[in-house]
């Protein structure tokens, strides 16, 4: 297996660069996608991420691949048309990861179920060539056939069309692996302190401190990107403390429930909610995820916490169209998620209305920034970035090779009914470990499909460093099971110290830092943590 995923191994790399072609800040989605584009062209690749890879807004997503109904709706054309094309490509280039999945629109007025019959054939002809499957109207006992919990009173029928799904952070984290195989450094756990300028007040680098040694560094740069998503403001206002802001974060939630809330194989689509939202209902790792609320926050955070009302909007809006009844006690994981949304033009101005279009913003110091845009248009984001940077003449004209490029693990061949295909082409890497060492096969929890394989598999090939990188973002505990989560992290530090060879009280505080996180995502917590704040 390829040794190239070892931190020590990626910071003496870094020793050997005295100048890079291209620092990315911001270790999600874009930033990782940027950085991949980036080191593909042959330029000199350095990404910094402060907390770990999809550790924000990457992580915690809806688990859609999809060109966006909703903004076929707003007559968002343009957009929606770009998305299809790169949902297309994600499935082909990370076919490991990236799934067909059929969304059924349960209609209860005829004149609805023309509208989204119309509306769903133009999304079918938007894909063109790279369509995931043709949308059809279905009677209202096909519909009950195919949603055995859907509530039949008043039922008219169901519209059939075909998005994707997909596992969001295990996509970042192959992502990482891509870009180090390719010749870059990505560092988790490395955050910058600020941004190096010469005597013009134009931008040569940054300063930046390795978060597990406290130890500082100065890394030059010919151009530097800010893809940090919420806290774009921040890295804009280490380079301008007078600069406006540019994002004002929505707040979207998720609930996980036990897969017999939704039993088939299809996920539900409610296209308008009491306040015009759209609510998914969709199959996951074996579960259901329920979401998302959109809410306007002024603050931003690490950890954004579900808000009561969030949670209650969800459980009653799902409750109008199950026959079995969602509690709070029925949740086993809340998430919540920050959209970098563009800043409100003015306080009527809806989320629902602001545009999920990606923007380029170049600073008076040459600091290229990049906010907005979603998961599916990742690598079109990075594309444009990168070809922002060389038309300001930072970088030598080299064209983009992204669009074919296989992502690591990109395998289609495996039996997906082992919940190990997310590894794709490592799958049998990990399976030679526990022929090598048969204890690795135990599994986590009684209750749970994880593996303790999968923890070590995290560490030694994935850079994941602590409780929450595994359980989070590598092995999806956290987001499945929070209170399993929470049984298993002693077991977890056992592992992560044994490879790591920290002591017994790096070992005890990564417990207690972890239950700290992990109590965010039970549901009573969420509920206290809602009314006390």
């Amino acid at each position: 297996m390829n040794k190239a995923f070892n931190r020590g191994g990626l910071i003496q790399k870094m020793h050997n660069t005295s100048v890079w072609d291209v620092i990315v800040i911001g270790g999600g989605a874009t930033g990782l996608g940027i950085a991949l584009d980036s080191i593909t062209r042959g330029y000199k690749t350095l990404l910094l991420e402060r907390a770990d890879f999809a550790k924000g807004t990457s992580s915690r997503s809806t688990k859609l691949v999809h060109g966006g109904v909703r903004y076929l709706a707003q007559g968002n054309i343009n957009l929606v048309k770009e998305a299809l094309y790169e949902r297309g490509l994600m499935l082909n280039n990370a076919s490991h990861l990236v799934s067909r999945q059929s969304f059924i629109i349960p209609t209860y007025k005829w004149w609805d179920h023309f509208i989204y019959t119309i509306g769903l054939k133009i999304y079918d002809v938007l894909s063109g060539k790279l369509s995931f499957g043709k949308s059809i109207s279905i009677r209202k006992t096909e519909t009950i056939e195919r949603l055995q919990t859907l509530r039949t009173r008043k039922l008219k029928g169901g519209v059939v069309y075909y998005d994707g799904l997909f596992d969001d952070s295990r996509l970042a984290i192959n992502m990482a692996q891509t870009c180090i195989e390719k010749g870059a450094v990505v560092l988790n756990h490395f955050r910058v302190l600020a941004l190096l300028k010469d005597t013009d007040s134009c931008i040569t680098g940054v300063r930046a401190v390795d978060e597990e040694t406290g130890k500082t560094y100065k890394f030059d740069a010919n151009a530097v990107i800010n893809a940090t998503g919420v806290f774009t403001d921040d890295i804009l206002k280490m380079d301008d403390p007078a600069a406006q802001n540019k994002i004002r974060p929505s707040q979207g939630i998720h609930l996980v429930l036990d897969k017999s809330f939704l039993p088939g194989k299809h996920a539900i689509m409610v296209p308008k909610t009491d306040d015009g939202r759209v609510l998914f209902l969709v199959p996951w790792h074996n579960r259901a995820v329920l979401g998302t609320t959109d809410t306007l926050l002024d603050s931003h955070s690490l950890e954004p916490k579900a808000r009561e009302e969030e949670i209650d909007f969800i459980i009653k809006t799902a409750n109008r169209y199950l026959t079995k009844s969602v509690t709070k006690g029925d949740v086993l994981s809340v998430f919540a998620g920050l959209r970098p949304l563009a800043a409100p033009k003015d306080k009527s101005e809806k989320t629902k209305e602001i545009s999920r279009s990606h923007k380029i913003i170049v600073s008076k110091s040459g600091l290229v920034t990049i906010t907005g845009g979603k998961w599916t248009t990742y690598r079109k984001m990075a594309e444009d970035t990168i070809n922002k940077v060389i038309e300001l003449g930072k970088l030598p004209k080299a064209l983009c090779k992204t669009k074919g490029l296989h992502i690591h693990g990109a395998n289609g061949t495996l039996d997906k009914s082992d919940h190990l295909y997310i590894y794709g082409s490592d799958y049998k890497e990990i399976q030679k470990l526990i022929k090598k060492h048969p204890d690795l096969g135990e599994r986590l929890h009684p209750g749970l499909e994880f593996l303790k394989a999968e923890v070590l598999w995290a560490v030694r090939y994935e850079m994941a460093r602590t409780i929450e990188d595994v359980l989070a973002r590598r092995v999806r505990v956290l987001f499945l099971d929070a209170k399993a989560a929470i049984e298993i992290a002693p077991k977890v530090a056992r592992i992560l110290a044994n490879e790591l060879n920290k002591d017994d009280l790096w070992e005890k505080q990564q417990i207690s830092d972890f239950i700290k996180v992990a109590r965010n995502y039970l549901i009573q917590a969420s509920s206290h943590n809602a009314w006390s704040s």
